[in-house]
Parts: C-alpha cells; sequence; structure tokens
C-alpha cells in the first residue's frame, strides 16, 4: 500500500475509533504512531516517542492555555456571569426578547475572560437559565439562546481554540485576536437580531419584564467594573506591546483570582476546586496535542498535503471553491466531534494546501482569515445536531426541555451563522480590518 492512500485511510480508522469512545487524544497517537511505524519502521517512532513530549510541552506559547482557564475558572466562582447577566439584564429585559438578548450579551462578555465555549455555555446556562424559565420564555427558546451564545466563548479574545491555532500555524497569536474582535462582534449582533425576528414570528417566545431605572443599572455596573477592567487592560496591554499573550494570560488570571478572592462566598475548597478544574482540563488539552503531533508527523510523512495541494493545483481548481468545500466539511465534522479535535485532526492537511493558493493576501493574511473562518464554522458545529455539545449541556441542565426542541430553538442562530460565514467568506478585508489598521 502506498502512503498517499495509507494517509486516506487513517482517518476513516480514526472515526471508528471515535465512534468506539476511545479518547481522542489516545486514538490519536495509536494511529499515528502505527501509521509511521508501517512506514518508517520502528526506529523513527522510538526517536519520536523520546524526543516529541519534551519538545511541545516546552513551548512557552502552550503555558497561556492553562491560564485563560484559570481564568475562567475563577471568574466562574467569583459571580462574574451573574453580575454580567444582571447588569446586561437590566438594560435590555424591557424589551421584547430583552431577557434572551441580555443572556447573548452575557455570554460574550464572559466568553472574553474565559476563552471556552463550553464553559461558556455551562456557566451561563446555570444563571441565566432559571431566570429565563421563570419569566416564561419557551423553552426553545431559552435553551437555543444559551446554546448558541455559549459559542462565542471560542471566537471572542481570548479563545484557547485560537491560540492552539495560531500555535499549529506559527501565526502570531496577537494578531490573530485583533483579527477575531470584528467576527466575534458579529456573531453577537447577529444572535439578538435572530431573537429579535424570532419573538415577533413565535407569539409568546419571549416575553417582556419590567423597566429597569439607570439607578440601578449605574448599582448593577459598578459589580462588573472590575470584568471591564481585566478585559482591557489584559488585551490592551497586549497590543500596546506591555506584555506578551502568555503574560497577559498571567495578569488576567491573577486579576480574577484577587476579584474572588475577595469575594465573601469564595471559600478554600472554591481554590482548591478552581485548580483542580484548571489542572483537568489542561491536561486533557495537552494529551489531545500530544497524540496530535504524533498523527500529523505520520500525515508529513504520507506527502497527504502536497499531494492534495497538487491536485488542486493540476485541476485549476478556484481557490474561492477549495476554500468553501472545506468549510462545508467542517459543518459536516462538526455534527460528529468537538471543536478541538477538528482543528489538530485537519488544519496540519487543509493549510499547508491554503497556503499554496493565491486569494491576492500576504501569506499571513491568508492564514488569518482562513484561521478565523474556518473557528467560525467550528463554532457552527458546537450547536448542530446529532451531536452539538452546547446543545447537550444546556438541554442536560433545562432538564424539562427535549433535545428536539432544544435543536429548534438553536436554528435561527445556525441561520444568522450560515449568513455571517458567507459575509466573512466573500469580504475578506472584514476580518482583516482592525489587523490592516494596527
Amino acid at each position: 500500500m502506498d502512503k498517499f492512500t495509507l494517509g486516506i485511510l487513517a482517518f476513516p480508522i480514526l472515526f471508528s475509533m471515535l465512534a468506539l469512545r476511545v479518547p481522542i487524544g489516545l486514538s490519536m497517537l495509536i494511529v499515528g504512531c502505527s501509521g509511521t511505524i508501517l512506514i518508517a519502521g520502528w526506529l523513527p517512532i522510538l526517536s519520536q516517542v523520546k524526543t516529541s513530549a519534551w519538545h511541545l510541552f516546552s513551548n512557552y506559547s502552550l503555558s497561556v492555555i492553562p491560564l485563560f482557564l484559570l481564568m475562567g475558572n475563577f471568574a466562574g466562582k467569583a459571580g462574574m456571569s451573574e453580575a454580567l447577566f444582571k447588569f446586561t439584564g437590566a438594560c435590555l429585559g424591557h424589551r421584547k426578547g430583552g431577557v434572551a438578548m441580555a443572556a447573548i450579551g452575557a455570554c460574550a462578555g464572559f466568553g472574553a475572560i474565559c476563552g471556552s465555549s463550553l464553559a461558556t455555555a455551562a456557566t451561563m446556562g446555570k444563571v441565566a437559565l432559571p431566570e429565563l424559565r421563570r419569566l416564561g420564555y419557551s423553552g426553545a427558546l431559552s435553551t437555543g439562546t444559551l446554546a448558541a451564545g455559549g459559542t462565542l466563548g471560542i471566537l471572542i479574545p481570548p479563545s484557547v481554540i485560537l491560540i492552539i491555532y495560531s500555535i499549529l500555524t506559527e501565526q502570531n497569536i496577537a494578531k490573530m485576536f485583533l483579527a477575531a474582535f470584528v467576527p466575534g462582534i458579529l456573531a453577537a449582533l447577529g444572535y439578538i437580531l435572530a431573537i429579535a425576528l424570532y419573538v415577533r414570528f413565535v407569539k409568546g417566545s419571549g416575553p417582556t419584564k419590567n423597566r429597569v431605572g439607570w439607578k440601578e443599572r449605574f448599582l448593577l455596573f459598578k459589580n462588573i467594573w472590575q470584568i471591564i477592567l481585566i478585559f482591557v487592560v489584559m488585551i490592551g496591554g497586549i497590543y500596546l506591546g506591555w506584555f506578551t499573550p502568555t503574560e497577559g494570560g498571567a495578569i488576567g488570571a491573577g486579576g480574577t483570582g484577587l476579584i474572588a478572592a475577595l469575594n465573601k462566598s469564595f471559600k478554600f475548597s472554591d481554590l482548591i476546586e478552581v485548580i483542580e478544574n484548571t489542572a483537568i482540563t489542561s491536561a486533557m488539552i495537552f494529551l489531545v496535542l500530544l497524540g496530535a503531533e504524533f498523527f500529523n508527523s505520520f500525515i508529513a510523512l504520507t506527502q497527504l498535503p502536497n499531494e492534495l495541494g497538487n491536485i488542486a493545483l493540476n485541476n485549476n481548481l478556484s481557490p474561492l471553491l477549495i476554500v468553501a468545500c472545506i468549510l462545508i466539511l467542517y459543518l459536516f465534522l462538526g455534527c460528529l466531534m468537538d471543536s478541538l479535535a477538528m482543528i489538530l485532526l485537519t488544519i496540519p492537511v487543509f493549510f499547508p494546501l491554503i497556503m499554496t493558493l493565491d486569494f491576492g493576501m500576504t501569506p499571513e493574511e491568508t492564514a488569518i482569515w482562513f484561521g478565523i473562518l474556518t473557528l467560525i464554522v467550528v463554532e457552527v458545529g458546537l450547536i448542530t445536531p446529532p451531536v452539538g455539545l452546547n446543545v447537550f449541556i444546556i438541554n442536560k441542565l433545562a432538564g424539562d426541555v427535549s433535545i428536539s426542541e432544544t435543536f429548534k430553538g438553536v436554528l435561527p442562530f445556525l441561520i444568522s451563522d450560515i449568513f455571517r460565514v458567507i459575509l466573512l467568506f466573500s469580504f475578506p478585508g472584514i476580518t482583516l480590518f482592525l489587523l490592516r489598521i494596527f
């Protein structure tokens, strides 16, 4: 069997292992090691086992991942998610569907200090879902809103998935963060518009509540100014050159940790839980990264990315058509697997192909534009059936809402996502706008 065929067969084998519930990191490790042995024998893989773990985990840039995870865990324990939801609810709750819109705003704000979609969905679900149900919001709209709102955590900086993409493709993390701002804002505005249209077409799905006065809004704002300060200092400091993204993550984690420690409800047991959750999640991500290291080395040996590039060039396929096909594939993969697995499995194959194509942009701009598009489509996968991890998290929290009803609730947000993907795909300048200014 030739190397190219072996590289193609690796993917169905890997997907079969995932279907059998083998952890993604272990699956990639087994397939990668086995494939390398078949191509090059035992000696190369033994050498790789000896050196790969050290080279991977000694990467300074990877230290930003546990720091952002720690920041998100501190933020959850410090009550920041509840404070954000109360403030946005006070500003928007009097409008039709306003509390659902407030949940989207709170998800965007919490995502800016969390960096994880699943954590954003789980945390905001616990805070906002009881209030939405108490006010009489339909099960479909309340669960659909929070499932979709959770996806903002993967797009609005800082984003763990965005960091991993930057490391895999050797791009500047700060520039990737900057490019994600406009798409992130468009995502939040698109979701709010989807809610506004939904409550007008589906009567009684999004009731209003009493208007909150400016004095009370100001008092609620006093509970979130620390969040804004941390975000501004952390992100602003990165772009002003005061510190690196890793140092920014340390400052963010330290700031949220201090706020949590000053919270009267924060106990020593909460600190232990925060550290344990951060360690467990970090270990899980690092195991997946290690598996991806071996799998990607095997894919490189098969010359699969180069062969795909040659096929595209020899058949004179349009660069935009190739990107469109890749994005459609991501939509299908999102129905079967989580975002981290998709990024680690596909970027080593697709990225070299994308970089051989001419889009009328510099190589750096092409890498960043493709990265943001990939991130958005991966984000859509978190709310698409039959997997939709965010949907299952919120549905489990709701308890009294069927999974089919929740999937119906996310449909307006999926439509919003599709329009946003088409817009950013057709006009790369929207994604690169801030990057070209600064």
